[in-house]
């Protein structure tokens, strides 16, 4: 049995989560493919993520024991669902949502201090998350809190490994979900014209979504917004603070803000990992594993790769940006990157107008794994250049 194994690291160690990403750096030269009791097979390498991410066959998608639509399914079922929902993140769908992922960054920007210091993660980007989740679903308002309560539970479940909490989280959170389509339901042709309804209408293989499908697209739809989009604006927060000349310099050419982003959270990732499980025995990185045993994607280490990157700290946009697994690759690359580019663009277009001065004040808190990005962030902010 592979709890048996002796492990080749342990990334539960306190010095590794509390800052991961010199022990990826390292594991990448000295055992890019490792194994432990909690993360199984863990692959640091850009190579080997690469290979898995383009072998569905081998390197399957069906980790989970709950149904996960379409994240975790293979293919000829994965195209099926894929093809659903891939509209709602078209160029029309974020043209139509533009205007009002620019409200809800303006509104957040504009209300930070002009001077003063706050924690960014709860007052900014877990609220920016919240507001902006909400908007693109077309749930209403109150839900906001709710839904960060359950984010924190969710996450203070994961961190302790409680697996029961864990459980009761998701059926609070399906719970949340299925009174949402009870409701729209019960007003029938009054029902608000929003994704949800667009979804509650969508068919696949000749028959209408079932409520258990619809409830994992919602579910996998908002654990990855709250969580990554969270993450990310915490993310390049910290790095533009600690780097004035590059705010500036985005500040005055905010065209190149998108590439910039994604540079950005290359080097420092929003989202940890993913998993896979063989299909049958293979050998990476010289290490066999053996059918039915579970990996784990780390981009977080294989998206700092000096084979590929060369210094990992080191932020250049233009040459990195065809390796960057900021989104994955493959047939499962992320279906809502569109949106996620957009939220982000926007608001960092928006805060570089109305606040750009701003700076580390405190210390700031790494957050655990499974979560990147900061659990606190406190950034002071100055009154700058009058802005009309």
């Amino acid at each position: 049995m592979s709890d048996n194994r002796t492990p080749d690291w342990n990334p539960r160690d306190d010095s590794i989560l509390d800052d991961p990403l010199p022990t990826y750096d390292r594991m990448r030269r000295e055992c890019p493919v490792a194994w432990s009791p909690f993360q199984h097979w863990s692959l640091f390498r850009h190579s080997d993520v690469m290979q898995v991410l383009h072998e569905p066959e081998t390197f399957s998608n069906a980790v989970s024991q709950h149904l996960s639509v379409p994240n975790g399914m293979d293919p000829p079922e994965h195209g099926r669902y894929r093809a659903v929902i891939e509209p709602y993140f078209s160029p029309d769908a974020m043209a139509r949502f533009e205007p009002r992922c620019r409200e809800i960054a303006r509104e957040l920007v504009q209300s930070l201090p002009q001077a003063g210091s706050i924690d960014v993660i709860p007052a900014f980007a877990e609220d920016f998350a919240l507001r902006i989740q909400c908007a693109f679903m077309g749930w209403r308002c109150d839900l906001h809190e709710p839904l960060r309560e359950w984010l924190h539970r969710n996450q203070t479940a994961t961190l302790a490994g409680d697996r029961d909490a864990m459980a009761q989280v998701a059926v609070d959170f399906d719970s949340t979900i299925r009174s949402l389509l009870a409701e729209r339901r019960a007003t029938s042709n009054d029902a608000p014209e929003d994704t949800t309804t667009a979804l509650m209408r969508e068919t696949v293989n000749g028959r209408a979504l079932t409520d258990e499908e619809l409830v994992s697209i919602l579910r996998n739809w908002t654990v990855g917004e709250l969580g990554t989009i969270s993450a990310s604006v915490g993310i390049v927060l910290n790095t533009l603070a600690r780097n004035p000349q590059l705010r500036n310099r985005l500040a005055e050419a905010p065209e190149n803000l998108g590439k910039t982003i994604d540079e950005i959270l290359r080097r420092d990732a929003p989202l940890m990992s993913n998993r896979r499980v063989t299909t049958c025995p293979v050998t990476l990185g010289g290490r066999r594993i053996e059918a039915g045993e579970r990996l784990t994607l780390l981009w977080a280490s294989a998206n700092r790769d000096e084979t590929v990157f060369g210094d990992p700290e080191a932020l250049n946009p233009d040459a990195n940006a065809d390796q960057n697994l900021l989104y994955g690759a493959g047939i499962h690359v992320c279906p809502g990157a569109p949106l996620a580019r957009l939220e982000l663009n926007t608001l960092f277009e928006e805060l570089l107008y109305w606040r750009p001065q701003f700076e580390p004040e405190g210390t700031a808190k790494r957050a655990r794994y499974p979560a990147g990005g900061f659990a606190r962030l406190p950034l002071r902010f100055s009154a700058g250049p009058e802005t009309e």
